[in-house]
């Protein structure tokens, strides 16, 4: 049942369940092509480039870089990300419809919290996606340079990101960014079939390339380049944390796709867990190859194993490496893209944002007006502003995601016990409480910078909440 009223009225779960019209999703996805979702969703940015831009840091802009010690940012987020998503799983087989952290919190916190982070990510799946454009653009460069090909410099970054050997000004758009946001967006309007067998084999490609960084990589592990550990210390891994904590997720994104799950019930929430046990165990050592190959100070922080193996004598390697990255990150953009377009529709659907985006194609059934939107949008972040810039954008938001679904998880626990559970979350109340902790400590690790763009978004939002979503919500309407 639901309860509440004005904005802290909820949607009853029954209605939720029962959720069917002729703009609906098609059940198609099994549980290893949700799990590969996931693992696309997870894997990708964090160790092509974000584990080598953190280890590096930014000098430039008073950045410190935390060295080796990226692999314990991993763990620390890690952490933090396994307490969330067990309470994740909970509710993907408890409420397997479409919209994840948005629907949730509608469902037991009350209207106003599920507009708050439906709004809220938003902006994050979307800024994800244009971290990750630009990331597999670093490598693209990286790659053509490697076979002689000179791309014209005026597209090759964001303006302000010129490297020290290019005269500033020079670069005037990520044009490589660009193109792979619209392509991701063409992607997804081509149907979720097609889309996830699409992600299901680039995902095996990529896998296939971390194991082959990992394994050859061991060989060339230097101890001395171990050494400082922690040049930062345990706050600058901390802070490392912050930054790389949106590459321990992806899960919430493939949970977006609840609707479209043959059987939901069963296979999201096993897939949750899956894809982030993989993945952990695959960042960590990872991690480990790459501070241990090449001393931290010289990590490339766009294009860091590439560079890593070409330092030691295998730029061939090298090559290959850069290749299978932009391959296998484009995965990152298509779980993330998937979500933010799952989650608008949503939103749209409840009437919470105008109903003509929660229109789908008649005969692929999926949102291709928003998978546009979403597409053009991070076309534009990824094409002008630089890599660490648009990374803050997206961490404050998942973060408070995360906690919402950690309460949300513990409230709907003591308030309907009846109901269903194919999973239950561990250790309750512990477990969802420690996701609610790291989450919230995590948190003050980020730059003021980041709170006030945050800021920004939130006060925009509640603008249109109050302005239009509150009077234009199903619940008001029915109430």
């Amino acid at each position: 049942m639901g309860g509440g009223s004005g904005i802290f009225r909820r949607k009853p779960i029954e209605q939720i369940e029962d959720v069917k019209s002729q703009d609906g999703l098609t059940k198609t996805l099994g549980l290893w092509q949700l799990t590969a979702i996931g693992v696309g969703g997870i894997i990708g940015a964090g160790i092509f480039s974000l584990a080598g831009s953190v280890a590096h840091g930014d000098p430039s802009k008073g950045v410190a870089g935390v060295g080796p010690a990226v692999l314990i940012s991993f763990l620390i987020a890690g952490i933090a990300s396994a307490a969330a998503a067990f309470s994740y799983a909970e509710f993907a087989g408890l409420i397997p419809k479409a919209g994840s952290a948005y629907t949730y919190g509608y469902a037991v916190l009350g209207e106003i919290v599920g507009w708050f982070i439906g709004w809220d990510l938003l902006l994050e799946y979307t800024a994800i996606v244009a971290v990750v454009a630009i990331g597999i653009s670093g490598y693209f460069n990286f790659l053509v340079d490697q076979i002689g090909i000179n791309l014209p410099q005026w597209m090759l970054g964001a303006p302000g990101t010129e490297p020290a050997d290019v005269a500033p000004g020079t670069y005037k758009i990520n044009l490589i960014a660009v193109v792979l946001c619209l392509l991701i967006a063409f992607l997804l309007t081509r149907g979720i079939r097609a889309a996830a067998r699409f992600e299901t084999i680039v995902v095996a490609i990529k896998v296939a390339v971390v194991l082959v960084v990992i394994v050859v990589g061991f060989f060339y592990i230097r101890t001395g380049n171990l050494t400082p550990f922690a040049p930062a210390g345990f706050t600058g891994a901390m802070s490392g944390a912050a930054l790389v904590f949106f590459a321990v997720f992806g899960y919430d994104a493939m949970s977006t796709a609840a609707e479209e799950s043959k059987d939901a019930q069963r296979h999201m929430p096993k897939a949750i867990i899956y894809s982030l046990a993989i993945s952990m165990l695959l960042y960590v050592l990872a991690c480990l190859v790459l501070t241990g190959m090449q001393d931290y100070t010289l990590i490339d922080p766009e294009s860091g194993f590439s560079t890593a193996f070409a330092s030691v004598g295998l730029g061939g390697l090298g090559t290959v490496i850069a290749a299978g990255a932009i391959i296998g990150i484009l995965t990152v953009m298509f779980t993330f893209m998937l979500g933010v377009t799952r989650v608008w529709f949503a939103m749209s659907r409840d009437g919470l944002l105008p109903a003509w985006f929660a229109k789908t194609h008649p005969v692929r059934k999926v949102p291709v007006r928003v998978a546009w939107l979403a597409g053009i949008i991070s076309a534009v972040l990824a094409g002008l502003l630089p890599i660490i810039e648009v990374a803050e954008l997206t961490n404050i938001g998942i973060l408070l995601a995360f906690v919402v679904v950690c309460v949300a998880v513990i409230v709907l626990r003591y308030r309907r016990p009846d109901l269903p559970r194919t999973f239950k979350t561990p250790g309750m109340p512990v477990v969802p409480a420690i996701g609610v902790v790291f989450s919230l400590w995590l948190i003050t690790y980020l730059q003021w910078e980041t709170w006030l763009r945050f800021a920004g978004w939130f006060v925009a939002g509640m603008l249109i909440y109050f302005l239009y979503s509150k009077r234009k919500s199903n619940l008001n309407r029915s109430e």
